[in-house]
């Protein structure tokens, strides 16, 4: 029987990755109606990675936050054996703003500190925060804020919220935070290693996505580099060049200096509890994918992180994008066996997003139908000719 484990992470915009992994295996049933299938979509820690802890049986908990401006919005976490997932995005998304300068230096934090205050509330065991796709660039101010922090001018007034403020920060009392968290372990992640401040930071790099122009990306690069050494001043490591810690808009480097964080990789955080890795023992074929393949996806994006633990297994890969960007050679360097973009396969991009599970289930089957008759032996009698 051919075992075929099925790996996707999400087609932003159109399916989750559970989603995309129920059009695949169907795709893959018409093609092999005898094959064991072990479905196990997967995430990066970035959008899409509570519908995948929710799937591998994680218990969803709802509320309401302060979003990142002013208004409240619907939140929520997965609990998973004790463990509590944070997507920051989740309270202070940047699909909750209207990209604009005013927002870059107001979005906040607030609301990703009250969901570790309400996992804290009942009992969590341990916090996991990821930290992509936020509207704010605050160095994670707010959410230590909310957890009780102290962030002061130098007349000791709060600052109030917004990496814009971070230019008048001047001491900061981490105590109450801490205390707050007490001895439950926190961990960030990330596959992002941009450090806090510099060229390379998250003012930078992400700010402009966020609204920022290039007086506001100086204006936050210096504000956070302020709020780096205020940190310092109050007895925390000097997160400003740390990798990662400008994931999220700094809310890395906050939760890292302010909380005693520890990073690490979303994906393979994320992909040990999908059981995916008990799944490619022994298995004939791997289907992995996400919306669109391109050269960020061989850097710490699902499909390069399924490639990898693929190679180990010694598994063919195949892959399903919404669109493929990348040429022969960045597909080889994956080990890809086959590959097939919706896009090639629909009148218009929007009639792919629209249609993106039957057209799933559509490439799915022609594809492995096609691997499959590669593998058969030849008819007897047949020979090559020379």
């Amino acid at each position: 029987m051919t075992r075929v484990v099925i790996a996707p992470d999400k087609f932003k915009g159109s399916l989750t990755a559970v989603a995309a992994a129920e059009a695949i295996a169907l795709g893959v049933r018409d093609a092999l109606p005898d094959a064991d299938i072990a479905a196990c979509p997967v995430a990066d820690g970035g959008e899409g990675t509570l519908e995948v802890l929710e799937n591998a049986g994680g218990e969803l908990v709802r509320l309401s936050v302060r979003g990142p401006l002013e208004d409240h919005v619907d939140a929520r976490y997965v609990v998973l054996d004790g463990t509590a997932y944070i997507e920051s995005a989740r309270a202070c998304g940047i699909e909750f703003v209207d990209p604009t300068p005013e927002t870059a230096l107001a979005a906040h934090t607030w609301g990703v500190g009250e969901l570790l205050g309400d996992a804290l509330s009942r009992g969590a065991s341990r916090l996991v925060l990821t930290v992509g796709g936020t509207a704010s660039t605050d160095g994670g101010a707010g959410m230590l804020a909310a957890l009780g922090a102290g962030v002061f001018d130098a007349f000791d007034a709060p600052i109030g919220l917004g990496g814009g403020t971070l230019s008048r920060v001047a001491k900061v009392e981490l105590g109450p935070a801490r205390e707050r968290l007490g001895t439950v372990p926190i961990t960030v992640a990330t596959d992002v290693t941009n450090p806090l401040v510099g060229p390379d930071g998250a003012a930078a790099v992400f700010g402009p996505q966020k609204g920022a122009r290039p007086h506001e990306v100086t204006e936050l690069d210096t504000a956070l580099g302020r709020w780096a050494q205020t940190l310092v001043n109050a007895g925390a490591p000097d997160v400003s060049a740390v990798p990662g810690a400008g994931a999220g808009g700094g809310v890395a480097g906050g939760a890292i200096a302010g909380l005693g964080a520890t990073v690490a990789s979303g994906f393979d955080l994320i992909a040990g509890l999908t059981g995916v890795d008990t799944a490619l023992v022994g298995a004939d074929l791997v289907i992995t994918g996400e919306g669109s393949l391109d050269s960020q996806s061989l850097s710490g994006k699902a499909p390069a992180g399924i490639a990898a633990r693929a190679a180990r297994a010694g598994v063919p890969l195949m892959v399903l994008a919404g669109r493929i960007q990348l040429d022969a050679a960045g597909l080889a360097s994956l080990g890809v066996v086959g590959s097939s973009a919706l896009i090639d396969h629909a009148p218009s991009l929007d009639h792919a997003r629209t249609h993106a599970a039957e057209l799933l289930r559509a490439r799915a089957s022609d594809l492995v139908r096609t691997w499959a008759v590669s593998l058969a032996p030849a008819p007897p009698g047949r020979r090559d000719r020379l």
